[in-house]
């Protein structure tokens, strides 16, 4: 298994790909402990898991909060001895759909906040344990907007390129400790867009607004699809294993042709 003896932390582990990816982790042998601020959808995901044999503990952790999640990860060293991948998935509360020059400032840069604050906290807190130790990996997700322009992605685009950015700047930082920094670059699941946008590829429901708009993005991909959730949750397992163990600064580039490198 490609994450036997390991130790993972996932912050926004309830979501729709924390959960998957948690999933993931787990059947790669991984010991997962969830992360987020909804005690009730954090005890689901964790029941489901470890009805399928998982090691998984669940934990209230507000990523916002630095000492909050010193204090978690903290804990989380004492029960383990270590923890070998620090994971935020944590959603960004971002506005799409609208032109910028209709969206108020507040919308616009609720995301870009949420990202630098909640990322900078967990992935420098992970930093300054994993370096003493010489090992680890830090991991986030983008997508295609913090490279390519995409109209009416409002401030996530910018989000994502902030993610980048300061992930890039912390594997040069850390790299010499052992440490790895690696982010998962996605154009976006149709599992996990919502109930109220167009439709996928399958005809199934997951769009950004109105088909016109989802077929188009579908459209610049080179295999004319998008990446399903599970996709992006086994990518994520390699990626935290040692099998990538020379990969750091980098994205997994999951846009299935949209972004070509």
């Amino acid at each position: 298994m490609l994450l036997e003896k390991k130790t993972a932390i996932i912050y926004g582990g309830a979501g729709s790909v924390g959960s998957e990816v948690a999933r993931a982790f787990v059947e790669e042998g991984a010991r997962v402990f969830l992360c987020g601020r909804t005690p009730a959808k954090l005890d689901a995901t964790a029941a489901e898991l470890r009805a399928a044999g998982g090691d998984v503990n669940v934990a209230r952790v507000d990523a916002t909060d630095s000492e909050d999640v010193e204090n978690h990860f903290g804990s989380v060293v004492d029960q383990t001895g270590g923890v070998d991948i620090s994971f935020n998935l944590i959603g960004l509360s971002d506005v799409q759909g609208h032109p910028l020059t209709a969206m108020a400032l507040d919308d616009y840069m609720l995301p870009i906040t949420t990202a630098a604050r909640t990322q900078f906290i967990t992935a420098t807190t992970a930093a300054r344990h994993m370096g003493s130790r010489h090992a680890g990996v830090i991991m986030a997700i983008t997508a295609a907007p913090a490279r390519l322009a995409i109209p009416l992605v409002g401030g996530f685009g910018a989000a994502c390129g902030v993610i980048e950015c300061m992930l890039r700047t912390l594997a040069a930082e850390v790299g010499p400790s052992g440490a790895r920094v690696c982010w998962l670059r996605s154009a976006g699941s149709p599992e996990s867009f919502g109930p109220d946008v167009g439709h996928d590829e399958a005809g199934q429901p997951g769009g950004l607004g109105d088909d016109a708009y989802l077929a188009r993005l579908r459209d610049e991909t080179l295999l004319k699809r998008f990446p399903r959730l599970g996709e992006v949750a086994t990518t994520a397992a390699l990626l935290a294993s040692d099998r990538a163990s020379a990969m750091t600064g980098a994205a997994g580039n999951i846009t299935c042709g949209q972004i070509v490198d």
